[in-house]
């Protein structure tokens, strides 16, 4: 059950995240692009704006992909898939800081972020859902349980 609601409420960030990507990708909230400076200088430039806004749409359509299998698999598939979907959900979370988290990182100290400190923040954030899914992947296996009282 625990791991359960570890999933529902990824689910529900990601898929808020899905809509600022589609309908608000310039806010600075969440995980859109709007903390990029560089987004604004693309308005200068609409070919490369057109470029990047594909771009922001592919992963908000990536992202929609990847919730919709979420919500199969932990709705009808067998808890021993549900635990390994865990195992495969931190692996490829933790991709994030073999390539992203270093660009973002100089972006930040080269002060192209509109929220300087940014880079922190996204990096606690995502570490932050890997050991929540770490602690999903123990409940689900059986590994870690709540007392019964």
């Amino acid at each position: 059950m625990i791991a359960l609601v570890i999933i529902a409420i990824f689910i529900l960030l990601e898929f808020s995240n899905v809509l600022s990507l589609y309908f608000n990708p310039g806010s600075t909230r969440g995980n859109a692009v709007g903390v990029f400076s560089a987004w604004e200088k693309t308005k200068q430039d609409p070919e490369i704006h057109n470029f990047v806004k594909y771009l922001v749409y592919w992963v908000a359509g990536t992202k929609l992909i990847f919730i919709s299998l979420l919500v199969v698999i932990f709705a009808f598939a067998d808890p021993f898939t549900q635990s390994i979907t865990f195992i495969a959900m931190i692996i490829s979370t933790a991709t994030f800081y073999w390539r992203m988290f270093p660009l973002i990182r100089t972006m930040d100290t080269d002060s192209q972020l509109t929220q300087s400190g940014y880079s922190r923040t996204l990096g606690g954030m995502i570490a932050f859902i890997i050991i929540l899914f770490v602690l999903g992947y123990l409940f689900a296996s059986g590994l870690l349980m709540l007392p019964v009282i």
